[in-house]
């Protein structure tokens, strides 16, 4: 049966589980309704019926007292029938028994459900005398009492043992008429649980039929939002997984084929060189070695860029944090690019103050920091150009400027300048661009520092790189 179960379709679950439940409601229903029936409007009937022979109690005894035994009453049952239904009784009584000026009015509620017709009366030694003739085992006695002796006995039989064949069959006819109710009911409740199931399962029937062409690698599939519940969150969740899917697939594309692009240019270069060094065609001179090298360090950069890049990704780039001075490393850095930038007619400017920077940090990894954002600038700025750097103070942390001059970048490509490989100009023109992997590289040494970087536009013309380093951080000597 369990794996029967298991075996079912979600939506078969479902629709067993309503149906069940259903049918559960409606047999508790129906039971609640039985017993309630035998047991509280009976019940009910029979006590009125007793509170109708309590009431009927002082006026018997009264009458054997008038009359000294039931002879008067015995086999009479028009007699009976008059003191059953007595209300009202003037000093005289009549030879019919009818109490003189009585007021004729309607019998109580306990007459009309019958509990005059189940009352009998017995005599001191339990035989009958008058009323019911066919009082059962289980009928309820009640004594009358005459100078403190038995007198007689009154005796009620329970409704339910004075029910006849027309009750029966009456019974029997309820019973069917609940049976056939209830099979509509289960009938309906089916209709109505197939619906719901459908409803319900419809969106997750979709999901997951976007989830299979999701796997199989269509990272364009969608799944329309039809509801802002927990299935419609679902469905949103899993938009956004296919949208990252298809980003990452399109910059593992991009990755690919942006590597590969980076390294065949140099590769090209140091093919052809070496091929025409051994043609006789180029002499290996000063200046052929010169070339060679330089493509092999620009093969060199890119590779170690690249695994810098890659052991940040799984965050095993290794960060050798001590105190240090943030003024002394630019200071360094500084003096590495000060003939550089001249040689490129660039101007260089730096706004720092006159006290120490000291941050808990990587030397090693600021310098690269730096480095980068003075080679992006040397790639992309114009000539006659300049580089305002800027150091100042906050309130827990150090803030960092780097504002270059024209030309600019356009602000639909700011969001994306830290992605790798991501360069602003269209082009892949290496006379200017590099590999677009330095302020990738840059962000995460920033982050790895507890900082954050951003860029927007410069008030020169050009591009800004904002950079806070906070003062003091929880150091992590693990």
């Amino acid at each position: 049966m369990h794996d029967f179960i298991l075996k079912m379709s979600f939506r078969l679950k479902i629709f067993s589980a309503l149906l069940a439940m259903a049918v559960v409601v409606a047999i508790a229903m129906g039971a609640a309704l039985r017993f309630s029936f035998t047991h509280d409007f009976l019940g009910y009937l029979n006590q009125q019926a007793l509170q109708r022979m309590e009431d009927l109690t002082p006026s018997l005894e009264q009458a054997y007292h008038d009359n000294g035994n039931w002879n008067f009453i015995k086999n009479n049952p028009k007699q009976w029938h008059a003191v059953m239904r007595q209300i009202l009784i003037d000093d005289g009584t009549p030879s019919d028994g009818t109490p003189p000026g009585s007021v004729k009015r309607s019998p109580p509620i306990s007459d009309l459900t019958g509990a005059h017709l189940r009352i009998s009366l017995l005599d001191a030694d339990r035989h009958y005398v008058v009323g019911y003739q066919n009082a059962s085992s289980d009928a309820i006695l009640r004594p009358l009492m005459g100078h403190n002796k038995i007198i007689g006995w009154m005796a009620l039989t329970p409704f339910e043992s004075v029910i006849t064949a027309v009750d029966l069959r009456f019974q029997q006819t309820q019973k069917a008429a609940q049976l056939i109710i209830g099979l509509l009911s289960i009938l309906g409740a089916g209709f109505v649980a197939a619906r719901i199931s459908s409803v319900l399962l419809s969106p997750l029937t979709r999901l997951a039929r976007a989830t299979h062409q999701l796997a199989g690698g269509d990272y364009t599939t969608r799944v329309g939002l039809t509801s802002h519940d927990e299935i419609g969150r679902l469905a949103q969740d899993f938009n956004q997984l296919a949208h990252t899917l298809e980003r990452n697939e399109r910059m593992r594309r991009d990755f690919m084929a942006d590597v590969s692009h980076e390294l065949r240019t140099p590769l090209g270069i140091l093919n052809g060189q070496l091929e025409a060094i051994e043609d006789g065609l180029l002499k290996p001179d000063g200046d052929a070695l010169q070339s060679l090298q330089a493509e092999v360090h620009k093969m060199s950069k890119l590779v170690d860029d690249l695994y810098d890049l890659s052991l940040a990704d799984v965050g095993a780039l290794t960060y050798r944090k001590v105190d240090v001075d943030l003024q002394k490393i630019m200071q360094t850095c500084l003096n590495n690019y000060e003939d550089i930038y001249a040689k490129n007619v660039l101007k260089l400017v730096v706004d720092r103050p006159d006290y120490a920077m000291s941050v808990y940090a990587d030397a090693g990894r600021l310098e690269q920091l730096f480095n980068n954002i003075f080679e992006n600038t040397l790639r992309y700025t114009s000539s006659n150009g300049r580089l305002q750097v800027t150091l100042a103070r906050q309130q827990e942390s150090w803030l960092l400027q780097f504002d270059d001059s024209a030309p600019g970048v356009d602000e639909a490509a700011m969001p994306r300048l830290f992605e790798r490989f991501f360069r602003a100009e269209a082009s892949r023109n290496r006379a200017t661009g590099g590999a677009g992997l330095g302020l990738a590289i840059c962000e995460r040494i920033v982050e790895a520092h507890h900082g954050s970087i951003s860029a927007s536009a410069s008030p020169l013309g050009g591009l800004r790189l904002t950079i806070s380093l906070p003062k003091i951080v929880t150091r992590d000597y693990s």
